[in-house]
């Protein structure tokens, strides 16, 4: 039956994209033709390519984590995030995201299919200066990460084709709603005054709650502690995320220009301040100075900035930094791993550090630093406006993630089972499921 359907989508893909010349039409252009500009052309190309480096750097980031029997499909699961993410933001899922808005929700899903109308001489409303299917290509990389980091929850107990069909639901579901109601100018967050300079909402806070609710879905490994698989490959992740972060936030200003310097350096020194007050705390507690501690709070500097990074200080960013770190340190050490096995702690770090992000974009944002943030500054300018936008999107976004992605696991599991059995994961996915051993 599996066969069967696999046969049919790859058949319908081929013939679809064949007559999609033919069979549809080119849709009305979001601006007149313009004159691009070259450097923000250029820079725009390499933060696009900047950004889908860091889904491989996840991989291996969440690859050296696993047991050692688990290692390749854990990384697959990234690599297949590039693949399928790839082909269905082609064909719907930018459209959905940024198609003409139905009721500042979704974007109507027939506006922009197979990129009809996605062309390189015209250009989005937001980013005039560059071509608009540069745009389009560059917010595939954010869609993409997105279900990656997810995997860290469920690591070393799915099933691969349920988790390529919950990816796709996901997209369509979840990730795709959020990033219309935050960066399509008629989007209700957006049209709220709520700011998320590169994905904090959209990409963190939805992986991790969606995380959440896969681990309890799928419940306990049979083996919870297990031995890191490689250290190294953490090593060579992180910093593969951190080089391609500055695409990730630096980019977001769509632009060569001063405002992606300051994301830039607000991103450079979040990460270093979390990285550095991670293993201070982990001291502090009784603990060793780790190789994995400093890339975990590498990270989740990474994650808190990145909603913030193009709207704070560098001064606030280094507290963004450090104070995540704290905060999502503290996290992981008082989860309730016996009841809830998020295996890599995705909610933990990613949840629980784009939340921070978010809040602290509403305490620091500033309109010295971007203009766009207008009157409504952060809360230690006086302005409690932003702050509130702030958390009542956060509170929305928190039970529409976790609430959409537990019914998309359900129905996932009722189309096919979730979770491998007992026999299959302790000879663990990479054999199991790809007949391929590290």
């Amino acid at each position: 039956m599996r066969k069967i359907i696999l046969s049919v989508i790859l058949i319908t893909i081929l013939v679809l994209t064949f007559l999609s010349n033919f069979i549809l039409t080119d849709n009305p252009i979001p601006v007149e033709t313009v004159k691009f500009d070259t450097g923000d052309t250029a820079w725009m190309i390499v933060a696009t390519a900047f950004v889908l480096l860091m889904t491989p750097g996840l991989g291996f980031f969440y690859g050296g984590m696993v047991g050692k029997k688990n290692v390749i499909s854990t990384m697959l699961q990234s690599f297949m995030a590039m693949v399928i993410v790839t082909i269905l933001w082609v064909i719907v899922a930018f459209g959905l995201a940024f198609g003409p808005t139905i009721g500042g929700i979704i974007g109507d899903p027939t506006s922009n299919l197979f990129f009809q109308g996605v062309g390189t001489s015209t250009a989005w409303s937001l980013a005039p200066t560059i071509p608009f299917m540069l745009f389009a290509l560059f917010q595939a990389k954010f869609a993409i990460i997105t279900p990656a980091l997810i995997t860290g929850a469920f690591a070393e107990r799915v099933r691969f084709w349920a988790y390529l069909l919950f990816m796709v639901l996901f997209i369509i579901f979840i990730y795709s709603p959020l990033a219309h109601m935050t960066w399509h100018p008629d989007g209700v967050f957006f049209k709220m005054g709520v700011l998320d300079f590169a994905g904090g909402t959209v990409v963190h806070m939805s992986a991790g709650w969606a995380a959440l609710a896969g681990a309890i879905f799928l419940g306990k490994r049979k083996l919870q502690k297990v031995n890191p698989a490689r250290i190294t490959y953490v090593l060579l992740g992180t910093g593969l995320l951190w080089f391609g972060w500055f695409g990730f936030n630096a980019g977001s200003a769509l632009g060569a220009n001063g405002l992606a310097v300051q994301a830039l350096g607000t991103t450079t020194v979040a990460a270093a301040a979390a990285a550095m007050a991670w293993v201070f705390l982990d001291k502090i507690l009784g603990h060793k100075l780790s190789a994995l501690g400093a890339c975990i709070g590498a990270v989740v500097g990474l994650v808190a900035i990145t909603p913030a990074a193009g709207f704070v200080s560098i001064s606030h960013a280094i507290f963004i930094g450090a104070f995540s770190a704290i905060v999502s340190n503290l996290v992981v050490s008082k989860f309730p791993k016996g009841k809830i096995d998020d295996a890599l702690d995705v909610f933990a770090c990613h949840g629980v550090g784009g939340m921070v992000g978010m809040l602290l974009t509403g305490v620091f944002a500033s309109k010295a630093i971007n203009p766009a943030v207008g009157d409504n500054q952060g809360l230690i300018f006086g302005t409690p406006t932003l702050f509130i936008n702030q958390l009542t999107a956060l509170v929305i976004v928190s039970i529409f993630a976790f609430v959409g992605s537990y019914i998309l696991f359900f129905v996932v599991n009722k189309i096919t089972p979730l979770r491998v059995t007992e026999e299959k994961e302790e000879l663990g996915l990479d054999i199991s499921q790809h007949g391929e051993f590290l």
